[in-house]
């Protein structure tokens, strides 16, 4: 039985999306889970949150080494030649938290993959083409079952090309991260559109190969909710330009995303909205400065006085929206 895999997407850039997941991934773990994060993302924003410089320069340098499998691309590249998928050699972050790094090479592999979706149609031997278009999904699995993980988690880029189809058609459960402006509204219109047509072509490909080799990925990419983040408070108010655009994700999320007609209400109401995170300012760089998550700043840190009460407040917020989550995807709280 394949572990879930919950993915963090948005085609817009510039939303939190690669912090929220850094977050999140840290208060699972706290919580009791076994995670596994894989940094799909070619820019690999996800990796150098957890890892400092000189572990990343290590990882990345392979004319020091022999190539291993401590990237994502490492354990794939072999696909491009007459290799195989190759164990991932995981980062432990803590006792319960993994993490399979990414990989700037990674976007050399977006040509691959682009060639071998067609091919998944084809009448001759699938074994490769669903092998290449797996192989995110596989890995993550392979890591997963090494370290007795409950969840994945998955971080990818802002953009709806072949490598984000690869790693949703390996997703069972999505989050959308978004900002309050026009630009996350029109992301959020082409992005659901695009979900419902990977989904729908991957299970054509999944009926043209009715006895597989090996495990596949259903390619459910079933829509969890949407978390607004960065919004800026004044005196306990959301600003005027944040309220007008917040005010239309509803309805647009429903239209867009889910693909079902608009049946009013407001955020504060929407079933979907997973959290509203404020703008936390200056706990954000102290926190990258020290590689910490934002809820495990100290005075040591220099947070003080209200930057203190900031890092009360931001592991309420992620524990609330971990919680909302884990139950939106069945996990026990």
């Amino acid at each position: 039985m394949s572990i879930p895999v919950l993915t963090f997407f948005n085609n817009k850039g510039g939303v939190g999306k690669t912090s929220l997941v850094y977050h999140l991934a840290w208060m699972f773990s706290e919580m009791g889970k076994r995670i596994v994060a894989i940094d799909l993302d070619p820019q690999a924003n996800l990796t150098s949150a957890f890892l400092p410089e000189e572990e990343l320069e290590m990882l990345w340098d392979i004319d020091s080494k022999s190539p291993g499998a401590d990237t994502i691309y490492q354990c794939i590249r072999p696909l491009t030649e007459v290799g195989d998928i190759l164990d991932p050699q995981t980062k432990r972050i803590n006792s319960r938290l993994h993490l399979v790094p990414g990989d700037l090479g990674l976007a050399r592999f977006e040509n691959f993959l682009s060639q071998e979706w067609p091919n998944s149609l084809g009448s001759n031997s699938l074994y490769r083409s669903f092998k290449v278009l797996t192989s995110f999904w596989q890995v993550a699995q392979l890591a997963a079952r090494k370290h007795s993980a409950e969840l994945i988690l998955a971080d990818v880029g802002p953009h709806l090309g072949a490598i984000n189809r690869s790693a949703l058609i390996g997703s069972d459960h999505v989050v959308i991260p978004l900002a309050a402006d026009l630009y996350s509204l029109q992301g959020l219109r082409n992005l659901g559109p695009t979900l419902r047509e990977w989904q729908a072509d991957w299970k054509k490909r999944l009926s043209n190969w009715p006895e597989p080799h090996f495990e596949l990925p259903l390619g459910n990419m079933t829509p969890v909710g949407y978390v607004i983040q960065q919004h800026v408070e004044r005196l306990t108010r959301p600003t005027k330009a944040y309220n007008k655009w917040a005010e239309r994700i509803p309805a647009t999320y429903r239209k867009s995303v889910l693909d079902v007609a608009d049946v009013g209400g407001t955020l504060a109401t929407d079933p979907h909205c997973l959290a509203r995170l404020k703008n936390y300012r200056s706990l954000v760089p102290m926190a990258q400065e020290v590689r910490k998550p934002i809820f495990h700043l100290t005075a040591a840190d220099g947070a003080i006085g209200g930057h203190a009460s900031a890092v009360s407040a931001a592991r309420k917020d992620f524990g609330e929206l971990a919680k909302k989550i884990l139950t939106q995807i069945g996990f026990s709280v």
